[in-house]
């Protein structure tokens, strides 16, 4: 075979690798190859350039063995095609990348991550000079433009110089706390109060955890040095992940326990009485605790509690409701001025605070809730005005080239009634959202990570949400 036509053939079977999800392009270590990053990277380039971007560009990086190599790799090509690059001088948070963007005028953040994932998987994730994540046609156009890289001549090259990137935006997160928290003063407030912190060997730590410190707060860490196999499992904040932090909170002198995912843009919230605080309820309770002190709507995707609406209803406010996705979220916040956006998975921001998901943040904001009053309090007094919340999902296994037609044929069977109960409405933003007479509701939608549909249901029992789901599985059996 003639060498020019095998290249050409290992290119198009590199493109063709190449699939972008929410924000960026996340795969195992097999597929996720130099060559390929760096044909992300040409393309991210090239799209900066044509939007006329001159300003550097952040390079940020996760715990993750391979997450420092390639950050190297990323800015070869950046300064190839003229840009100078701030690379973070270790592993840290996203939103640090984030606040970067926004707070030194960049043209955009490049971050190595695979979030949650294990750590067979990387991941790229780009964010433009808003500091929001990406929308469609920005990924769109990076997608058409993959390429190898073509670089510059050399006296054109940028440069590159590592920088802190904590300072700054501690100062940010303290800042938006105070503008938020009404009369509460972080510092007195904060003074003292005992904290377990769990980073799950992620890149929160030495971030997270010292920015409370910062603030007078008495941390206990866990799992807070670096191990890029995240202690043989995956840096996901889940129940079965987080034991030992629920016993330093349930058992141990902890007042509270705050965990981070793997790049620390998610929270998980630990409480005396709860254990791990259903992600739904923390959103609750964050918005709760901002209406004391500030007006404005919130901003919450279709998997996410009701709950919130009649929070916000009792205070003459509103909720406008997304698809599934920060990016979604983002945007609505800027559309409608909205006080805070959240989803069920644990992602959160404020106004004041660039649009993307910050546990950093968010961090500092429950300690500052649970001093001025007990999360568990403030929850339990929200579902005795409101009503209990009980919420749950399933998986079905459904190939990615078939889920548009599965959708599709959804369309033409959605029930006048689910599990005895009428639909009232159906939202098909984002795969069908059945909402039902009583208030409960369905959603089914295709999933953006796996091969498979999620069904989601809240309803005020498990048991109804139970029926919900075991509904929507028989209503899904015959089309997959």
């Amino acid at each position: 075979m003639d060498p020019e036509t095998e290249t050409d053939a290992t290119v198009a079977d590199d493109r063709a690798a190449i699939s972008f999800g929410t924000d960026g392009w996340r795969a195992t270590l097999e597929e996720f190859t130099a060559p390929r990053v760096r044909m992300v990277v040409q393309a991210i380039a090239t799209t900066l350039r044509e939007e006329g971007k001159t300003a550097p560009v952040v390079v940020g990086y996760d715990a993750r063995e391979t997450s420092r190599g390639f950050a190297e790799e990323v800015s070869r090509v950046l300064c190839a095609n003229g840009f100078d690059v701030l690379v973070s001088d270790r592993d840290r948070p996203t939103p640090l990348c984030a606040h970067a963007v926004v707070d030194r005028n960049l043209s955009a953040a490049v971050v190595l991550t695979a979030s949650h994932n294990p750590p067979s998987y990387n991941g790229i994730k780009f964010i433009p000079d808003d500091g929001a994540p990406a929308l469609p046609p920005v990924m769109d156009a990076i997608a058409d433009s993959l390429a190898v890289p073509d670089p510059l001549p050399e006296a054109e090259h940028g440069s590159v110089r590592e920088v802190d990137l904590v300072d700054a935006h501690a100062e940010a997160c303290i800042e938006v706390v105070r503008s938020v928290a009404g009369d509460i003063d972080p510092e007195a407030a904060l003074e003292g109060l005992p904290i377990a912190y769990d980073a799950m060997h992620g890149s929160g730590r030495g971030t997270t955890d010292a920015l409370l410190e910062r603030v007078g707060v008495n941390v206990e860490r866990l799992r807070c040095t670096r191990d890029p196999e995240f202690g043989g499992g995956s840096p996901e904040p889940a129940a079965e992940n987080l034991e030992e932090l629920v016993e330093a909170v349930t058992e141990g002198g902890a007042a509270l326990g705050i965990a981070n995912d793997g790049d620390a843009d998610r929270i998980a919230v630990v409480t005396p009485d709860r254990g791990l605080l259903d992600e739904n309820l923390f959103f609750a309770a964050l918005y709760d605790f901002l209406l004391e002190s500030n007006d404005g709507p919130a901003i919450r995707t279709v998997s996410t509690t009701f709950l919130i609406d009649r929070i916000a209803e009792a205070h003459g406010e509103s909720v406008h409701e997304v698809p599934v996705g920060f990016k979604w979220v983002a945007e609505a916040m800027a559309d409608h001025d909205a006080l805070v956006g959240g989803e069920e998975s644990g992602g959160f921001t404020v106004r004041g605070h660039v649009r993307e998901k910050d546990g950093v943040l968010m961090a500092l904001l429950a300690a500052i809730m649970h001093a001025a009053e007990p999360i568990d309090d403030r929850v339990h007094r929200l579902l005795e005005t409101h009503g209990e919340i009980a919420q749950g999902k399933i998986s079905v296994a459904c190939p990615d080239d078939e889920k548009a037609a599965v959708l599709a044929a959804l369309e033409d069977e959605i029930p006048d009634a689910v599990a005895g109960t009428p639909v009232a409405t159906v939202n098909a933003a984002d795969g069908f959202k059945l909402t039902l007479e009583d208030g409960s509701w369905m959603l089914v939608r295709p999933s953006g990570t796996e091969p498979v549909l999620r069904v989601y249901a809240e309803a005020e029992r498990n048991e109804r949400v139970q029926e919900l789901l075991e509904a929507g599985e028989e209503l899904l059996d015959p089309l997959v």
